[in-house]
């Protein structure tokens, strides 16, 4: 079900774009926007890993250096069927992980500093398990694509803003006395960013229960990543992370930047309650498989 919910999401998202390229330009304009949209995930397909990674200043660690980290990382992959990741940690006190990589043989598995000074190691176990079902259903490449394209709208509508401030967007319909041009230049200025954002929010947070649903099965134990969620959101709230920016804030197990409660409405994470809601009930057993 979460499956299908994406793929509408993705093609709603895809739909804005081409729907903006055509009415900036008819029928090449469509081709122009969905070329631009491919361009732009190739991009983020291939470099996108390297790019998060450098941007948190994580290193790479070995079994030397983390043996017990990379112990239950690579059991958990096993049990999972996949090729043992490369392990990252950030320099950060804040408690918090996330995974990227563009396929299950190309992922990477990164964690703060913070998170493995603060949870149990139940509770580590079933955070990396969460972050694994990330890469196991290949959710990386879904919120990539996702972030692109509603940045590629976002990005034109600023340039349709920018064009409409100084006139280099009004002649055309003045000429033809259509104020139809008008309001869709206004529709795309105001309305498609802000439509993109809700989307890409409404597939992030599908993702998210998705890999709690696939974590917990993995770890086979859903309460361990519930008081995880818990002990991390309460933190991360104290804690600030002193990099990176909010273009990558979906890719973490939880919203790494602080933010009132307007900031949480519009978060890409659902709300940790509803949460540890799902995977306390998963745990009591009324959670049927198909909720994954």
């Amino acid at each position: 079900m979460n499956g299908i919910k994406t793929t509408i999401l993705l093609a709603t998202l895809t739909g804005i774009l081409v729907a903006i390229g055509g009415m900036l330009g008819g029928q090449q304009g469509m081709v122009i926007a969905l070329v631009f949209a491919g361009a732009m995930n190739f991009v983020s397909y291939w470099f996108s890993d390297r790019i998060v990674l450098r941007m948190y200043g994580a290193h790479e660690v070995d079994e030397r250096e983390a043996p017990e980290l990379y112990g239950m990382v690579r059991e958990l992959a096993g049990r999972a069927g996949m090729p043992m990741p490369r392990l990252y940690i950030i320099p950060q006190e804040q408690p918090n992980a996330f995974a990227t990589g563009r396929s299950p043989s190309h992922a990477a598995v990164a964690v703060t500093q913070g998170i493995m000074r603060l949870l149990s190691r139940d509770e580590l176990r079933g955070v990396l398990a969460h972050e694994l079902g990330h890469v196991k259903n290949r959710d990386i490449l879904i919120s990539s694509v996702a972030a692109t394209i509603a940045g590629a709208i976002s990005m034109i509508a600023n340039m349709l803003q920018w064009g409409a401030m100084f006139g280099g967007l009004g002649g055309r319909s003045d000429e033809e006395g259509d104020g139809g041009n008008i309001v869709g230049l206004l529709a795309t200025i105001i309305i498609a960013p802000i439509v993109a954002m809700i989307v890409q929010m409404a597939i992030s947070r599908t993702r998210e229960f998705s890999a709690d649903a696939t974590g917990a099965q993995l770890s086979g134990a859903p309460l361990s990543l519930a008081n995880a969620l818990r002990k991390i959101d309460a933190y991360a709230r104290r804690i600030p992370m002193t990099v990176g920016n909010e273009g990558t804030a979906h890719m973490f197990i939880v919203h790494p930047f602080a933010g009132g409660s307007l900031a949480r409405l519009f978060s890409t994470h659902p709300s940790t309650e509803e949460r540890i809601r799902r995977l306390e009930a998963m745990a009591m057993g009324s959670v049927r498989p198909s909720w994954v």
